[in-house]
């Protein structure tokens, strides 16, 4: 259902607020012309009415010849901003950036980012964007899993579907997403509501079973049959099963890229505000799956590159998957059962 301008306006202040935006801080609005326009019109007034200086930088879409889908998330090859030092120069400038057309991947954005510039994306439908209003709480319970993995050496996920996986822990950062940016150079993205690592390079080993129910993004479905993946040396060597693992294999490989098999990040979902049934009520075109992503005790693994850890590999293959009814351990400690967070782990 459609929303009203001023809750939503109410939603962006209090974004703004926890985000640390300050009168007299400039707020440039990263755009495209497949930008929100009540989100655009919306956050534009909430940031004047905080007394933010407030510019729009609207940027031309790339990659339309080589990607498979209109979804932002399927091809992270070149960006809006590969080569465009004067767009570079204005977020630079920037105390906070509004990414409201989705820059991700990108060693322009780190570059970005390392001045100090904060980032926050924001490209969900309105609607989605205020059920999911960031909170101080998501913060907290964000971090603290995060301080989990962080201090951990393994990973392990299982299931009753038969995924088995061991990720070695250590070499990567943990990683909060909870929807504000309260920090100097940090990114974030609303909505969210997870924690995440990667492996380290080459370690992760085991079985995936990516069971019916089971989410695919960016194809942005609900797998109808069970598709098994073996990993090894941190890569899917093998997509076994139907019909689903037929199509994940022959999207996967029309990169031509061996990257694009690597494993990716690894965590779960802590967002009890995200569900896990939302997706099927959208149009593929209008939702990059935040709720799929997000939806408390999911266990979250992607496929593809882990540059934006700092590691080396680059692909511009991105597939998150989001299982049900996993699992997950730090050194043999539980702390997601079966699908339901454990907060006391």
């Amino acid at each position: 259902m459609a929303i009203s301008d001023y809750p939503f306006i109410e939603a962006w202040r209090q974004v703004l607020t926890l985000s640390r935006l300050e009168a007299g801080q400039t707020v440039t609005i990263l755009t495209s012309a497949s930008t929100h326009p009540q989100t655009l019109s919306c956050a534009t007034i909430a940031a004047q009415s905080l007394g933010a200086i407030v510019n729009r930088l609207d940027l031309p879409p790339v990659n339309g010849e080589k990607a498979l889908s209109r979804d932002a998330l399927a091809y992270l090859g070149t960006t809006p901003l590969t080569g465009n030092h004067a767009a570079i120069a204005a977020l630079k400038a920037s105390d906070l950036v509004l990414d409201l057309m989705t820059l991700l991947f990108s060693p322009e954005q780190h570059e970005i980012l390392q001045t100090g510039t904060k980032i926050l994306l924001a490209v969900e439908p309105p609607e989605v964007l205020m059920r999911m209003v960031p909170t101080p709480e998501d913060k907290t319970r964000v971090t603290a899993a995060a301080a989990r993995i962080q201090a951990a050496r393994e990973m392990r996920v299982r299931s009753a579907a038969g995924t088995d996986l061991r990720c070695p822990l250590g070499e990567f950062p943990a990683i909060s997403e909870y929807g504000f940016v309260d920090e100097p150079g940090r990114w974030d993205h609303w909505p969210s509501g997870f924690a995440l690592t990667w492996p380290n390079e080459g370690g992760a080993s085991g079985r995936i079973v990516i069971d019916r129910g089971d989410i695919l993004l960016p194809q942005k479905c609900y797998v109808d049959d069970p598709i098994t993946l073996t990993v090894e040396n941190g890569y899917a060597v093998r997509i076994e099963g139907g019909l689903s693992a037929s199509l994940l294999d022959d999207y996967m490989a029309s990169f031509d890229d061996p990257e694009a098999y690597a494993i990716s990040h690894i965590g779960w979902g802590l967002q009890p505000r995200a569900r896990w049934s939302t997706l099927g009520l959208y149009d593929r075109e209008a939702t990059i799956g935040m709720d799929a992503r997000a939806f408390e005790g999911n266990f979250l693994f992607s496929l593809g590159p882990n540059n934006e850890a700092g590691g080396s590999r680059t692909t511009a293959c991105h597939i998150d998957i989001p299982l049900r009814r996993c699992t997950v351990s730090l050194d043999g400690r539980d702390m997601v059962a079966d699908g339901k967070v454990l907060d006391q782990a």
